[in-house]
């Protein structure tokens, strides 16, 4: 069956004039904000899908690419010293401020024979939505003007696309956590010739599990929702900062694991976007917006060595069962 065709223009003048007016008129600052934001975005997705600013991962060397979903590059040296596998945090320019975009501009026809070697493993359930539903940037605002060329490969292009959504804790958190992302990256590398693989994690991306994975728990309001607690009082932003490094060591213990179960000469860690803290008084990662805190990302470099120690048990048909819900899930990560 044919993927169906991408649409090739996301414009809508009329609903952003009404989104624009309502936000004015119920004097609603972050509205009026986003539809600035999509009268910006309308020029810039129709620049850079030409001409992308930042360098492409296929650009550099590598094996196993290990990304970081929403890493900063401060955070990751604040951590560093607690993993002998980092020793020095290095950074590149993304092509993408969120993770919609980073996968659309990465993945295009002009990679693609360094794609057709690549093996994908992700939990982000934006790759589904990009490559089954062929669903192209923006998402969820409107935009007055734009002419893009998104020029994405289609899913098959993949020497292997395994996206990872189905797994034993779904009763508490919607995505996969890194335990889980891990031992189906081991499963891979162990029983498949590819010349990369791929493991994008979904950590430290909002919701932020580490505590409550550890305590057999649900997620408290903050750590599913940290942005609305931050602004409603609830939460200080020092707290979240605390939650967030707290999902990135998190990611980490379980990438430590990943490097003594493969096999992998030139291992780089990275991430597809940062995240904003209230920088521009924004927080989050909003999509086409240039900030050094969204578009520089960690690079660091390392290798990997299968020792054999950890035998994971995994079923991948498991993940062929049930039809992915992904706005459902895009809604649960704060997307929607």
């Amino acid at each position: 069956m044919e993927s169906p065709e991408p649409e090739t223009m996301h414009t809508d003048a009329r609903g952003w004039i009404r989104e624009l007016a309502a936000g004015i008129r119920q004097r609603r600052p972050q509205d009026v904000l986003r539809s600035v934001r999509g009268a910006f975005n309308g020029p810039y997705f129709t620049l850079t899908t030409r001409r992308p600013l930042g360098t492409n991962v296929y650009e550099r060397n590598w094996d196993l690419l290990l990304v970081l979903d929403a890493c900063r590059v401060d955070a990751l040296e604040e951590v560093a010293p607690e993993y002998d596998f980092i020793e020095v945090v290095d950074s590149i320019w993304s092509v993408g401020s969120a993770s919609h975009e980073w996968i659309c501009k990465t993945f295009t026809n002009d990679y693609r024979d360094a794609i057709s070697g690549t093996a994908l493993v992700t939990s982000n359930p934006f790759f589904p939505q990009t490559f089954e539903d062929r669903t192209f940037p923006p998402k969820a605002y409107s935009i007055p003007i734009m002419w893009p060329d998104w020029d994405v490969v289609e899913k098959s292009a993949f020497g292997k696309f395994l996206h990872v959504h189905r797994h034993d804790h779904e009763e508490y958190f919607p995505e996969a956590p890194p335990q889980v992302m891990t031992d189906y990256a081991i499963d891979t590398a162990r029983n498949g010739t590819y010349d990369r693989m791929i493991v994008h994690y979904l950590q430290p991306h909002t919701p932020y599990i580490s505590a409550a994975y550890a305590q057999g728990r649900p997620l408290t309001d903050v750590e599913e929702d940290p942005w609305t607690a931050v602004e409603s009082g609830s939460a200080t932003l020092e707290e979240v900062e605390e939650l967030y490094l707290g999902n990135l060591r998190f990611v980490l213990d379980s990438i430590e694991a990943l490097l003594c179960n493969v096999d992998a000469e030139d291992v780089v860690i990275t991430a597809d976007h940062g995240e904003l803290f209230g920088e521009l008084g924004l927080y989050g990662h909003p999509e086409g917006l240039v900030h050094p805190a969204l578009k520089k990302v960690p690079w660091v470099t390392t290798t990997a060595t299968d020792t054999g120690e950890r035998r994971p048990d995994v079923d991948e048909a498991r993940q062929d069962e049930t039809t992915v819900e992904t706005e459902q899930r895009l809604a649960d990560l704060g997307y929607l």
